[in-house]
């Protein structure tokens, strides 16, 4: 069990002297389960018999961030090489908790000095283990032990009573099983399948943060599917349970409909990537369920991307994401299919499409794209070769000529000289022209043309 890392030392620390002012006070949650499993855990958290009050008179500069609940934040002093740290161990004291009106808080908590009480309100068995910190032992009071070897998400006493608490277990539940290819426990997922409409009482982006969790994991493809398995799917994103029997042209996806070949993209997004890469990889063929429509000589889905960056963008804002975020998942569906051309682009053409920001993001989505259905890569390495190899200054020179150069020139200000410019800088893109006067000489030959 490895307790090297500067969080782990700092949560030890912050238990022991809880300890040594006469307190009970464990690692407990996450963390102990991860390091049980030989993973590194992202935070560790401490339990204590003392209240928040208690707490923050053993460590005053504690930020009493949910002392109603009593959660408080206990910021680290000093990293290993002597530097002011940046993060915080959260410090919740033992206690039981009342109803949860509003599906997320409890409306009173009782504080306790049992740990054996306080496990009983968490929400899932793997994440009630208590460590001691002094022998490292492991306490466990709910089977969390034994359900992490037969690999099984299972809730803390009766599952109804836990999602009645907080109906975004339901999600968690998924997201646990997946991460861990887990197994959920029968009861849970019958639960989970009798209570799914309540999910709309929890908050949009909570929602939304389990969804990209799931995506950015590692493991997207088993979330999907457990989504749908426990009917979540259809209540938190319809618009991918719709992908459901949407068939497609063989000779482009052998693989089969538009659900399959979403899966099997969620599949090879590796654990890391960036919010925007896996949202625009689950919605980039959002579209093709509504433009579906068997042609004379196939399937078609005219104008999916189009559609589907509109669905996209309603999906974005209903799950509260950023305007940047928004606008680069948008970029990347109405996008997609550009690659298409690629190696018939213009010069010009080609070098705008590099300019589209995050263009790695629109390079691997159509990776992923081509690996999901016809195994194509030729146009991705194309498209890779050409972008890595190609200076920036070509991508973006320096402009020739503006706006002022024209009016120096004689023209007036007007619509036509977003025409001109755009003219000019085509011409350079593509390396016929060089020079300002050559761009003013481009100028006076369209003007001409015109008369």
């Amino acid at each position: 069990m490895n307790l090297s890392s500067d969080k782990a030392r700092e949560a030890l620390r912050i238990a022991r002297e809880l300890r040594r002012h006469g307190y009970s006070a464990y690692l407990v949650g996450g963390c102990v389960r991860d390091l049980l499993l030989g993973r590194e855990p992202a935070d560790f958290d401490v339990t204590t018999s003392a209240t928040p009050q208690q707490v923050m008179q053993v460590f005053p500069q504690t930020y009493a961030v949910g002392a109603q609940f009593g959660v408080v934040l206990v910021p680290a002093f000093r990293d290993v090489d002597g530097e002011r740290a940046n993060f915080s161990t959260e410090v919740a004291t033992f206690r039981s908790d009342g109803t949860y009106s509003d599906g997320r808080h409890p409306d009173e908590v009782q504080f306790s000095k049992d740990a054996r009480l306080d496990v009983q309100r968490r929400d899932f068995t793997i994440n009630g283990l208590l460590l001691d910190p002094d022998t490292t032992e492991v306490l466990d009071y709910v089977g969390g032990r034994e359900d992490l070897q037969r690999g099984i998400v299972r809730t803390i006493g009766t599952p109804h009573q836990r999602f009645a608490e907080d109906k975004l277990r339901m999600l968690r539940a998924v997201r646990f099983a997946a991460r861990f290819g887990y197994t959920i426990d029968d009861k849970t997922f019958a639960s989970i399948r009798e209570l799914a409409l309540l999910i709309h009482q929890v908050s949009h982006e909570r929602v939304r943060d389990e969804i990209l969790k799931m995506l950015t994991e590692g493991h997207a493809r088993r979330a999907f599917e457990l989504l749908d398995e426990t009917t979540l799917l259809e209540q938190v994103l319809p618009e991918i349970k719709k992908m459901q029997g949407v068939a497609q042209p063989p000779q482009y996806h052998p693989e089969g409909d538009v659900w399959v070949h979403t899966l099997m993209l969620l599949e090879g997004l590796p654990a890391g990537s960036s919010k925007t890469l896996a949202l625009g990889a689950l919605l980039h063929d959002v579209g093709k369920p509504p433009t579906f429509r068997v042609a004379p000589d196939r399937i078609r889905f005219d104008g999916h991307a189009e559609i589907g960056t509109k669905m996209a963008e309603e999906i974005c804002r209903r799950f509260r994401m950023s305007n940047e975020d928004t606008g680069q998942v948008m970029a990347l569906v109405a996008n997609h299919m550009r690659f298409a051309d690629v190696t018939r682009m213009k010069e010009s053409t080609l070098k705008r499409f590099f300019r589209l920001p995050g263009f790695e993001e629109h390079l691997e989505l159509h990776r992923l794209d081509c690996s999901s259905s016809h195994h194509d890569l030729s146009l991705y390495e194309f498209a890779k070769e050409k972008f890595h190899t190609m200076p920036q200054e070509q991508i973006r020179p320096e402009p020739l000529i503006t706006g002022n150069d024209l009016i120096a020139a004689g023209y007036q200000p007007g619509p036509m000289f977003k025409e001109l410019l755009m003219a000019v800088e085509d011409a350079q893109l593509e390396g016929s022209i060089n020079t300002k006067e050559e761009a003013l000489g481009l100028v006076k030959s369209m003007e001409r043309q015109k008369e």
